[in-house]
């Protein structure tokens, strides 16, 4: 399966859910945003959406400075 991580493309063998997803990348829930095919997702919703062939996910993370 193929999906479209942050504009590169990436294979994963089976279907995850997108906290699946984070968790796999090693990311911190509590510092980032999510999108699913252009709809920002909240956190509390993440566990719903599995993912599927061609789907797009965009994944900001929050920067401090000043």
């Amino acid at each position: 399966m193929i999906l479209t991580l942050n504009g590169k493309q990436e294979s994963i063998d089976k279907p995850l859910s997108l906290d699946a997803l984070v968790a796999a990348k090693g990311l911190c829930p509590d510092k980032i945003v999510v999108e699913h095919n252009f709809s920002i997702i909240s956190k509390e919703d993440w566990h719903k959406i599995t993912l599927k062939d061609q789907d797009m996910i965009e994944i900001v993370s929050f920067v401090g400075g000043g």
